[in-house]
């Protein structure tokens, strides 16, 4: 057995560093809690990993009022509605003036960067690029141990430990007589990062026979695209031609819209499903983001969903903490869970409204047209629309 190199005591341990367990570590310093954070990942790995780009209006006030992020403001791009495009034609949901709230185009590297920088800022004991995390001892004296980079063991003793550490999480494993909810999709994303002007000034939904696509934005130069495909789908065998023939035929109509192309620097295979498992605490053990749920990023749901469970956790990791409130640890599953159900609801409304189902009949093709044909021609349908896409408000 290899021997304790560094003994650490701190009041919260957070497994993961991405942002989640970032803004976490961040709240529980401005209420006076102490915190390590450990992550497998280098921050140049999380930095260059491109993940999605939609904050909904409470994720961006939460990393303003909190003082994690003026960036988001002047390098994010306000978004006041999204395009929802079918029968080759666009419709604007204009969320601004169905439900006042806005989204920002502001991609989640760049949140991680504000985060590790306002914690590095601020002190925090950050520790990235570790090696073989264990978790014991959450159902009364949390330990969490790992190998650094040159081999020499550490152990940090906590009152609390955090699992913020994604999809393939270490920690999920440790709640006992777990409840897991899954939904399979039959189809996935193909993904690209292209060199291009951007096509419109804000996302586009896109509905076609082919399939799905999605036209989204970086940067002026920059553009993030996808469509739909087969989850086995080799993004090594797409040359730039056959890309774009899917691009352009899925995009295109009879309104005059045009899809501005150019050279694609990454193509990537994105498999998605749902998950949900509860509940989310076991004895002195919580889990935030997406080691407790995953959502298809159709709604775009992914880190908001994670910034709003740490919101909630560290309210209730500083009454337990600070005010001895023995029952706050309580209140989290249902209180997380009430919004992740809502946000699985209008994640999977979105993915089965606008993807193509292998085997699908003239009758699915035809009621799918006119859902879509509901939804853009009603005042309620695009305010459930909208405000489920901004995010609801928090209580």
């Amino acid at each position: 057995m290899m021997s304790v190199h560094s003994s650490t005591r701190t009041q919260v341990a957070i497994v993961g560093g991405g942002p989640a367990g970032l803004m976490l570590s961040h709240l529980l310093h401005i209420a006076g809690i102490e915190s390590v954070v450990v992550d497998n990942r280098t921050v140049e790995q999380i930095e260059t990993t491109h993940r999605a780009g939609i904050l909904e209006r409470d994720s961006v006030r939460l990393l303003v009022d909190s003082g994690a992020s003026d960036r988001v403001l002047t390098d994010g791009h306000e978004h006041g509605g999204i395009s929802l495009r079918f029968g080759g034609v666009s419709h604007r949901i204009d969320f601004q003036k169905l439900t006042g709230a806005s989204v920002w185009l502001y991609p989640q590297t760049e949140v991680f960067v504000d985060l590790h920088r306002a914690r590095t800022r601020d002190g925090g004991d950050l520790r990235y690029g570790i090696l073989d995390t264990e978790v014991t001892g959450v159902l009364d004296s949390p330990v969490v141990t790992y190998t650094d980079a040159a081999g020499a063991r550490h152990e940090i003793a906590a009152d609390l430990v955090v699992g913020a550490d994604g999809s393939r999480s270490v920690c999920r494993d440790l709640v006992e007589n777990a409840r897991q909810y899954y939904r399979e999709y039959p189809f996935a994303w193909f993904g690209v990062m292209v060199q291009a002007p951007p096509s419109a000034p804000e996302l586009i939904y896109t509905r076609a026979a082919q399939g799905f696509a999605l036209i989204s934005q970086r940067t002026d130069t920059l553009q993030r695209m996808y469509f739909q495909c087969d989850p086995n789908e080799d993004p090594a065998q797409w040359s730039d031609d056959r890309i774009w023939d899917q691009l352009h035929s899925r995009l295109a109509g009879s309104d005059g819209f045009r899809l501005q192309d150019g050279p694609v620097l990454e193509r990537t295979v994105l498999p998605f499903r749902s998950f949900v498992q509860s509940p989310m605490r076991h004895g002195r053990l919580l889990l935030a983001g997406d080691a407790a749920h995953t959502v298809p990023p159709t709604g775009a749901k992914g880190l908001n969903l994670a910034l709003a469970d740490v919101r909630v956790l560290a309210e209730v990791i500083e009454r337990a903490i600070d005010k001895g409130d023995g029952d706050a640890l309580d209140s989290y599953t249902e209180r997380a869970l009430s919004r992740v159900w809502k946000a699985q609801h209008f994640s999977y409304w979105m993915t089965t409204m606008l993807h193509r189902v292998s085997g699908a009949t003239d009758f699915d093709e035809q009621r799918q047209l006119g859902e879509l044909q509901t939804l853009i021609s009603s005042n309620a349908g695009s305010t459930y629309l909208a405000e489920g896409y901004t995010g609801w408000p928090h209580h």
